[in-house]
């Protein structure tokens, strides 16, 4: 038996599972510090399969209950710490810290896999007076995508 090609997979899965979505922070350079902790909104959308992602809050909501796979990358070049919290709706899952103690470029980047019930929503948040940076070149990015329905 030949195996299936990926079209014929594809044919096979409903719409509301094709899920993933890739998104750059901004054009414009330093993004804070703030005084507060941020939501950040990655309004540059690379990427937005079922539409699960709204660039203009910042803020993936699931469409389906599944096994969802969340990754971002976030720089920064002054010295000074940077990091950034993932939330699954407003509970803080990860905190991915680095500091940059030579004034050049540096990044962080983690990821995680969550079971997510339809509806759940899942943003990044830049702790209050840490500062990240972009560019056209997206050095930060935040994406995510459905692995399998649960």
């Amino acid at each position: 038996m030949a195996p299936l090609m990926l079209q014929q997979v594809q044919m096979f899965l409903p719409d509301e599972l094709n899920v993933a979505f890739s998104a750059g922070l901004t054009d414009s350079g330093k993004v804070g510090p703030f005084d507060e902790e941020t939501t950040l909104i990655f309004s540059k959308t690379i990427t937005n399969i079922g539409q699960g992602y709204n660039s203009s809050a910042g803020v993936f909501t699931a469409p389906v209950r599944g096994l969802y796979f969340f990754s971002f990358t976030a720089a920064d070049y002054l010295k000074g710490y940077m990091g950034l919290y993932l939330y699954r709706n407003e509970q803080p899952i990860i905190f991915s810290l680095d500091l940059n103690d030579h004034g050049g470029y540096a990044s962080t980047t983690s990821a995680v896999a969550l079971q997510l019930d339809e509806g759940d929503r899942v943003h990044l948040a830049l702790p209050a007076s840490y500062r990240l940076y972009d560019d056209s070149r997206n050095f930060s990015v935040f994406s995510g995508f459905l692995l399998f329905p649960v």
